[in-house]
């Protein structure tokens, strides 16, 4: 059977975390859920084979991506960037485009620039956008929702990591429904 055109396919999927670094924990309220949601979805993307594409804003100043995004990633591959859309800088589209998933699953911080533009540009180049609800923060609140409410209007799907992690997972009753059962619990 052909699934709708807005399930999350692994097979089409890519997951994207945008800027969850280091500096952005001293403003950021309520980073730690935030971080958990992304942690079960790279677990989850681990052991159901989607691949997982970081981006660091401004590394130098901000820092790296924390440790409890990165931990249990094997290999993060990393794309270094300065403009608030990652979509412009060179090479960031040449690199999603080579992973051949036309389904971007978006995590990441801050909700209202660097997610929403690189979403956005996303889109205009012909992607499907997951934002994931859960797994997106702002230093404010009302931001954050505004942004969610653009990519909406903009053509975003709107999502939460359970929704992506079981669509992925599409099928109870597998060995490898019981390996993800535990990330979601």
């Amino acid at each position: 059977m052909e699934r709708h055109l807005y399930a999350a396919e692994r097979q089409e999927s890519l997951l994207l975390i945008i800027d969850v670094q280091q500096a952005m924990l001293k403003v950021m309220n309520g980073w730690q859920p935030i971080a958990a949601k992304i942690r079960q979805l790279t677990a989850a993307a681990g052991q159901l084979g989607v691949p997982i594409l970081l981006t660091e804003q401004y590394a130098k100043g901000l820092g790296g991506t924390i440790a409890e995004v990165l931990e249990g990633i094997e290999a993060p591959r990393v794309f270094h960037k300065e403009h608030f859309s990652a979509c412009l800088e060179p090479d960031f589209l040449l690199t999603v485009r080579a992973y051949q998933r036309p389904k971007i699953v978006v995590v990441g911080m801050e909700t209202h620039v660097c997610v929403l533009q690189t979403c956005l540009d996303l889109i205009q180049a012909g992607f499907q956008l997951h934002l994931v609800a859960d797994a997106v923060g702002s230093r404010a609140v009302e931001n954050r929702d505004r942004a969610i409410g653009i990519l909406r209007d903009a053509g975003a799907i709107i999502s939460t990591t359970e929704i992506v992690i079981f669509q992925w997972a599409r099928r109870a009753n597998t060995d490898e429904f019981r390996r993800i059962l535990p990330i979601v619990k």
